[in-house]
């Protein structure tokens, strides 16, 4: 038995014994401790603003009830629907739909040990007004009420997390950075003025840039998310080469869980496995009247859940691709350790044997396999697993090595690019797709210098031994270009690269890396840098 793995991730401090040996072990990650992704349910995708009291109430007693609350799900947020515009002195004003105002339903949220939540618009009119025709939602956003509203949710009425819309925004022509970053400093100041936690999330519809990152705890990455596999599918894309810009505490937030609401079994369980592994939050978006137990079983999983909820805080990469069979890995437990969670994904409409190469996830030529949904030792295998995935579906695994292996290649599209954005690009770096050089993963990072601040860098390059390294560059341009790479401070220059245009070259350059983690940093202040494929670390020692 795995014991950390195999706890339960509720909150309370438990008791384990590991390898015979009894130890206490500390309260399993929670998502009241600020740092793990949100576990919980919103109004939403099941219910628009067909909300009232009586849903809010009954869905807060299903948590308790279904067994949700014990397995970490702790949230219960009011999307949009309970809003009925301003009166003549411009407070905001609750509907007919909630007699007894909005205090109450957090309170009785907070009476079954739950944690309530609340939804906002950044501009004028609500999301609800301009696509559910809600005349309500009129006048009921924050724009120009902005600390009295904050101050209304989390001080008078007692509501602990706020999502903040982007409709009226949108159509206002309202700067994303300086509205929500506005909205960041109110609750930052209710917060030290409260003496509690406060949580917000930016639902910009695209990764609104690393600006987010330094005042939230998510950020929406697309669209609103549909009841069907070619929305998974897509939101799953998006989101496959975002994970610089995840860390502890702050995620990339891939919209709410659709299960119990038309998926197949296996679909299911990719939403709800994807969802994990990309330490996405986990928040149920069906009722709970009439939920089939299988869904719950996918919900409840607590090892699933552990790979969301665990402490490192890593999103998962793309780390091998053929077709429609994805690898996606990520380490878990401990910093640099010799455990992974891994999902083996299937996007195709048939059966494919996908296989898991233990190198691509630096791991020993032997390693042990447990599955995750069967909560079963697979056993011991050599250089790789793989198993036969259902279409559509997604096997997930535990795989721990004999030893783990450093890191020698990096590809470019998972940089932190400084200035990166998928919404009003400009000219800054980001991750673009190669169709006419063949490149590895099909990507390469783009658009790379020009100015001071639009570098990548890549923060955590960790080895276990120090020393000099050839570094090889990737690239593709066709004309001189230079790149300077600053190694833990130091900088060294690549000159006049040319591979010629539509094709990859090489360019090395030796550079002296430590022992433990190193931060390499590509840039150009002054003129363009070649695209990047990738860089490969080569020991001289």
């Amino acid at each position: 038995m795995k014991t950390k793995w195999l706890m339960s991730v509720a909150g309370a401090a438990l008791m384990l014994f590991l390898a015979g040996c009894g130890r206490e072990e500390k309260a399993a990650p929670g998502t009241m401790n600020g740092t793990a992704p949100m576990m919980g349910w919103s109004s939403w995708n099941a219910n628009h603003i067909n909300i009232n009291e009586t849903l809010l109430k009954a869905t807060a007693d299903s948590m308790v009830s279904l067994g949700l609350k014990d397995v970490g799900y702790e949230w219960v947020n009011i999307d949009d629907g309970y809003f009925n515009g301003r009166d003549a002195k411009g407070h905001l004003q609750v509907n007919a739909k909630f007699p007894n105002g909005m205090k109450v339903i957090a309170d009785y949220i907070r009476s079954k040990g739950l944690h309530p939540g609340i939804y906002s618009e950044i501009g004028q009119h609500t999301c609800g007004s301009v696509g559910d025709n809600d005349a309500a939602g009129k006048n009921s956003g924050l724009y120009g009420h902005e600390e009295q509203d904050l101050r209304l949710f989390f001080d008078t009425w007692g509501y602990e997390f706020i999502k903040v819309d982007y409709c009226g925004g949108l159509r206002q022509g309202l700067n994303e950075e300086v509205t929500y970053t506005n909205v960041a400093n109110i609750i930052r100041s209710l917060e030290r003025e409260l003496g509690r936690k406060l949580r917000y999330n930016i639902c910009r519809w695209g990764f609104p840039g690393t600006w987010a990152a330094g005042i939230a705890g998510s950020w929406r990455i697309s669209g609103d998310i549909a009841d069907n596999f070619a929305s998974l599918k897509y939101i799953i894309d998006l989101n496959t080469y975002l994970a610089p810009y995840a860390s502890p505490g702050h995620y990339n937030d891939m919209d709410m869980l659709q299960l119990g609401r038309g998926l197949t079994p296996d679909e299911e369980k990719t939403h709800f496995g994807i969802w994990a592994i990309m330490s996405s939050p986990l928040i149920i978006g069906c009722n709970f009247e009439g939920i089939r137990q299988s869904t719950l079983d996918i919900l409840k999983n607590t090892e699933i859940i552990a790979v969301n909820q665990d402490d490192l805080g890593l999103q998962a990469e793309l780390v091998a691709k053929n077709e429609d069979g994805h690898v996606f890995a990520k380490p878990i437990e401990t910093a640099h350790g010799k455990v992974r969670a891994v999902a083996l994904f299937n996007a195709g409409n048939a059966e494919k044997v996908i296989r898991v190469a233990f190198a691509d996830i630096q791991l020993s030529e032997k390693a042990k396999v447990r599955d995750l949904w069967a909560h079963t030792d697979l056993g011991e295998f050599t250089g790789y697993y793989e198993t036969l995935v259902p279409a559509h579906g997604t096997a997930m695994l535990r795989i721990e090595g004999k030893a783990a292996i450093d890191k020698l290649r990096y590809e470019g599209e998972y940089a932190y690019m400084n200035k990166f954005t998928t919404i009003n690009q400009a000219e800054n770096a980001r991750f673009q797709k190669v169709t006419n050089v063949p490149v590895s993963g099909g990507y390469v990072m783009g658009w790379l210098g020009n100015s001071s601040d639009n570098w990548a860098e890549y923060r955590d390059v960790y080895l276990s031994k120090g020393g000099t390294y050839t570094f090889k560059l990737y690239y593709i341009c066709g004309e001189n270009r230079d790149v300077s790479l600053i190694v833990n401070g130091r900088e060294y220059r690549l000159e006049n690269l040319n591979s010629g245009g539509n094709t990859c070259a090489t360019a090395k350059i030796d550079i002296e890396l430590r022992a433990g983690s190193n931060v390499i940093r590509l840039a150009n202040s002054t003129t363009w840098a070649p695209d990047i494929d990738k860089f490969e670390l080569i020991p001289k020692n």
